[in-house]
Order: C-alpha cells, then structure tokens, then sequence
C-alpha cells in the first residue's frame, strides 16, 4: 500500500522543476517587485528562530524583510540582521509575543507579499490574533505557518477559512499527530495518505516534513522529496526551510510551486554542506548560503 501512494506522488527533481521555473524578475525590477516577507515569531528562549528565518528568505530571493519579534530580542537580531527592519512587540511575563501586539503590524500585514508565522514561538496565542486581524483586513499574502502557529489548525472545523488556499503549513510528524489527533507512530506509518486527507480536509498546502518529505495540495496533488540526508535534522533547519519557502512565496511563486521549490532547494542545501563539512555536523545557519546556487537549475 505504500509503494502505491508514493507512485501516486510526482517525483520532486530538476527535471520536474525545470519544467516549472520560478518567477524571475524583469532586468529593470526592484526590490519592491520581488516582494515583501514579514516574519513574526520568536521568543526569550527562542530568540534567533527570526534570524534563520529572514536570512533564508532573502537567500531564495525576496526583496525585502521584515521582522517582528520579542521586545527583548529585537535589538540584537537588528544587529545581526542588517538587511531587514525589525520590529519590537509587545511581549508576555514567559518571554512569548503578546496577543494584543498583533495590532500594531497593521501597516505591515497589509504590504507584505507573504506572512511567515510561528518560527520561536511556544504560544499560539499571538499567531490566532495575528491571523484574525489578517483576514479582517482582507489580506491576500500567502501565509506560512511553522512551529506554534500551527496549532491554529482545527480539524475540527474542517478548513482553514476562505484563505486557506493561500496557507502553507509545515509541520513534521510530532507537530503533524498534534493537529490530526493522533499518535505520531500514525503519521510515520503513512505519511503520503495522511498528507493528502489532511491537505483536503483543512483546504491548505501541506509540506510533512521527514526523511522523506510529501508536499499536498487541497485538489489531491501530491508531490515527494527524497533528497537530502540525515544531517537535515538539526536545531533550525525548520526555520531555514519555512524561510525559503516564504521567499519564493514573496517573489511570485503560487503556493504549491513555492513549497515543493523550497523543500527541494533545502534538501539540496543539506546534500551541498554534506559534501563540503561532512554528513553530520553543518549548522542549520549555513543552509541558506547554497541556495541562490542552487536556484540555478
């Protein structure tokens, strides 16, 4: 049975992305042309989850960054990060965002080309407000969800509302049993099928992340990744991965595209650094690097 839902899933390769190029833009673009991120996340503890993030979203070729953050902590990911604003929020007495903060990205809800919530974050709370305040504005970026924030997801209610189709999520199989209400051992016994249902159930993109990763969209479509290696599974690589993604995102790419593009890039990112300092041992902070390389397929 498992051979046949992975025979149901297109291949992710060069091949098949040659055959659907990114959008590219115009000799004459700007940066404004290639988009705006808005990464909102982090935490205390969690402060450099942001940083990872932005960095790989203007590796994979967004035109500007902007981060929202804990208070705390957006000082020294300014500093870090010159390339990007970055945004001190409200935060709680456990070091999370505050969910009254979301009130003041009004301004930045409404320009940015694509949202990426949740990376730092162990509360939830501020990712709902957040996502309330953007469907009240009517907002139309594309939407990545990663970490807490994808505890907004109800199977419960079915679907993820009328910008569902805009969302990406990318849990892997602990976060993925949380949201589905099951047992992990469920989700890695059958990863392709649960991708699929769950895809279509909640009316969004689904990236399940794993050794082998399947990305579903609400129609059916199922794609597979088999590349990169074990090295991948290290503190950040989520982060890094959910920032491609949201970059592609911001330059143009459809939702589906952008999430099979992303997790390819990332996977290949990890095979580069394998070759290069050895298959265990690279840090999820070099993984972006390789990217703007291997964009050009």
């Amino acid at each position: 049975m498992a051979r046949r839902r992975r025979a149901n899933a297109k291949l992710i390769d060069a091949a098949l992305l040659r055959r659907w190029p990114l959008p590219k833009p115009g000799p004459d673009a700007d940066k404004q042309a290639r988009g705006d991120v808005l990464v909102v996340g982090g935490s205390a503890e969690i402060p450099g989850a942001v940083l990872l993030a932005a960095i790989a979203a203007l590796r994979a070729g967004a035109g500007r960054v902007q981060v929202a953050t804990v208070c705390s902590a957006a000082p020294q990911i300014a500093v870090a990060l010159p390339e990007a604003r970055v945004i001190g929020l409200a935060q709680t007495r456990d070091g999370e965002i505050s969910a009254s903060a979301s009130r003041t990205l009004t301004a930045e809800l409404d320009a940015c080309r694509a949202l990426l919530l949740g990376p730092g974050m162990r509360d939830e709370r501020a990712a709902r407000a957040l996502l309330r305040l953007f469907a009240a504005r009517g907002g139309e970026a594309q939407i990545v969800l990663d970490a807490a924030a994808l505890r907004v997801l109800d199977p419960g209610k079915l679907r993820a509302g009328s910008a569902g189709s805009h969302i990406i999520a990318t849990p892997h199989a602990g976060e993925m049993a949380c949201i589905w209400g099951c047992e992990r051992d469920e989700v890695e016994a059958a990863p392709a099928q649960l991708a699929r249902e769950a895809a279509a159930a909640l009316g969004l993109m689904l990236v399940l992340k794993g050794a082998e990763t399947f990305i579903a969209a609400p129609d059916g479509q199922l794609f597979h990744n088999v590349a990169g290696n074990q090295g991948l599974a290290t503190a950040g690589s989520g982060d890094t991965l959910a920032g491609v993604i949201a970059g592609l995102a911001a330059r143009g790419a459809e939702p589906l595209q952008a999430a099979v593009w992303g997790v390819w890039l990332h996977a290949k990112a990890g095979e580069a650094l394998a070759r290069k300092v050895g298959p265990l041992g690279y840090l999820a902070r070099e993984l972006a690097a390789e990217v703007p390389r291997l964009m050009k397929l």
